[in-house]
């Protein structure tokens, strides 16, 4: 009878120690006002790194505006004389005016625009989807060609172009785009075709589409992405391409806006500097306005063909 009623007799209520033990207290987390600080400390370091970094082109800003005496005497990012004939005398400062250069510039960058998304796409296209003899090496050698200097291929192609009379032609600077010479493009490309399903091929060659209408049909609009991407890297390295141009532009009425802009500098006189900033600035609008309005289709080019 005692041991039916200990068996079933209420257990004695657990201590503040047993349960502290067996529910142990979640760690605390940090404050409100120490994860703030930590936050504002963050963000206050990566402005204060950015302006570090912005500050050249800010210093170039302020120069552009600043008469050639003042340029090297006042640092400071406010003019304390402020001019605007630096713009007017380095627009026409030179032989012909900067328009003259901007339209040279405009002419390359278009061609090699044309020249890269058709040629490479096509190239990548065929890598990444056509069967043939050797294409693994074909590839890799693709690849290789990436880590070539231009240094080292720069004087056989003057030579080649200098035979067919293409010197002080914008057709050196053009036709290489035209044959798909740009590897890093088709590598981009070739990741960004790997990823579409092979099923919208077949569903394509049963309604009786070849290769060029599968190229052109589906394989261009889905790469959209990776397009844009080119094209936004071809304008921006074919813009700032200075020493290609002045290889093949020796004429001064086929000289490029980096070109152009070497010739405020000049070694044996006074250069003129505000007139150089003035035309600096205005050369880096079309590349400010081009990664302004197309920075997400560049981020989303990189983010979606598997390059980390």
């Amino acid at each position: 009878m005692t041991d039916t009623v200990r068996a079933h007799a209420p257990s004695p209520a657990p201590t503040v120690v047993e349960l502290s033990e067996q529910y142990p207290e979640p760690e605390a987390k940090p404050s409100y006002w120490r994860s703030r600080t930590r936050s504002v400390a963050k963000h206050v370091a990566l402005i204060a790194f950015g302006l570090v970094m912005l500050y050249p082109l800010l210093w170039m800003v302020a120069s552009s505006f600043k008469p050639d005496a003042l340029i090297f005497r006042d640092t400071g990012l406010i003019p304390t004389e402020f001019t605007w004939s630096n713009y007017s005398d380095g627009w026409n400062a030179l032989l012909h005016p900067f328009s003259h250069y901007l339209i040279n510039s405009s002419i390359i960058v278009l061609g090699s625009l044309v020249g890269n998304l058709v040629s490479c796409s096509m190239a990548a296209y065929a890598f990444a989807r056509l069967e043939f003899r050797g294409r693994n090496l074909w590839f890799a050698i693709m690849l290789m060609s990436i880590m070539l200097p231009i240094h080292v291929i720069i004087v056989p192609q003057y030579i080649l172009f200098s035979e067919l009379s293409w010197i002080n032609t914008f057709l050196p600077l053009i036709v290489p785009k035209l044959l798909a010479t740009d590897a890093f493009f088709i590598f981009l490309m070739v990741q960004f075709f790997r990823g579409i399903p092979r099923e919208l091929d077949e569903a394509a060659r049963l309604d009786g589409c070849g290769h060029f209408r599968i190229y052109f049909r589906i394989m261009l609009p889905l790469s959209l992405p990776a397009l844009a991407t080119t094209a936004i890297f071809t304008f921006i390295w074919t813009w700032n391409d200075f020493f290609s141009q002045l290889i093949f532009l020796t004429r001064p009425d086929m000289y490029t806006v980096p070109v152009a802009l070497r010739t405020f500098i000049d070694a044996t006189s006074e250069s003129s500097w505000g007139s150089l900033f003035a035309m600096s600035i205005v050369s880096l609008v079309p590349i400010f306005l081009v990664f302004l309005f197309g920075q997400k289709y560049l981020v989303k080019g990189i983010a979606t063909t598997g390059i980390k």
